[in-house]
């Protein structure tokens, strides 16, 4: 389950239909409206980058809700800060804290060999090849991410629908507007919040094919 927190925003269905859109608080008390008259289909809330499942406590009135709502938040945020050192600490004399973690990793002799002659070390090299792919990969990175982001929300809402494996299918080829064509008869709303994660994957397919396409530049 995804926790949704500061600008990031959610989706809410009972069954096809959209409950609401918006900001975690606003769509969490209109769910919890739905919830309390009985709902007529299963309730579902999505991450709207991600389509991950956002779990809420809605129990309780209103005021319950947001107090819940209010100490998440405030949570989020103290984890977010203890994971480095508190502002006021005093600083130690040398080398400064990388917040690096330990982690096994498995090599060949050779490749041990060859990262323990490059300059600073084994991690000192590591840590640059990381970096140098992860900024060559950021944009068909973003590409996949939104696909995914898509085919989870379609599988979650959709599974059943007409054309859903062709859908996906035509979803993995970057063929958004097959996907289109094959979807124009699911429910309004379900469609229209996968038109929306379309246009993203669209975005960022764009963005990861001129990136590949761009001149390389010489060092």
């Amino acid at each position: 389950m995804a926790v949704v927190h500061g600008e990031r925003t959610c989706t809410a269905f009972e069954g096809f239909r959209c409950i609401a859109t918006g900001p975690v608080g606003e769509v969490a008390l209109a769910t919890r409206v739905v919830l309390a008259r009985g709902e007529q289909a299963p309730v579902l809330i999505f991450d709207d980058v991600t389509s991950e499942l956002v779990e809420l406590d809605l129990r309780g009135s209103v005021r319950d809700v947001k107090r819940r709502l209010a100490q998440l938040s405030a949570g989020t945020n103290e984890t977010v800060a203890a994971d480095g050192p508190p502002a006021d600490a005093p600083r130690s004399a040398g080398r400064p804290r990388l917040g690096v973690v330990g982690r096994e990793v498995t090599l060949l002799p050779r490749h041990w060999e060859w990262l323990n002659g490059q300059p600073g070390g084994a991690s000192v090299a590591l840590r640059k090849l990381v970096e140098e792919a992860r900024r060559a990969n950021e944009q068909r990175d973003r590409a996949r991410q939104a696909q995914d982001a898509a085919y989870r929300f379609m599988s979650a809402l959709a599974g059943n629908l007409p054309n859903f494996e062709e859908a996906t299918r035509a979803l993995f080829a970057n063929d958004f507007d097959r996907v289109e064509a094959l979807v124009r008869k699911w429910p309004n709303d379900v469609r229209t919040h996968l038109f929306r994660l379309l246009e993203q994957c669209r975005q960022c397919a764009e963005a990861a094919y001129l990136g590949s396409t761009a001149p390389k530049s010489k060092e």
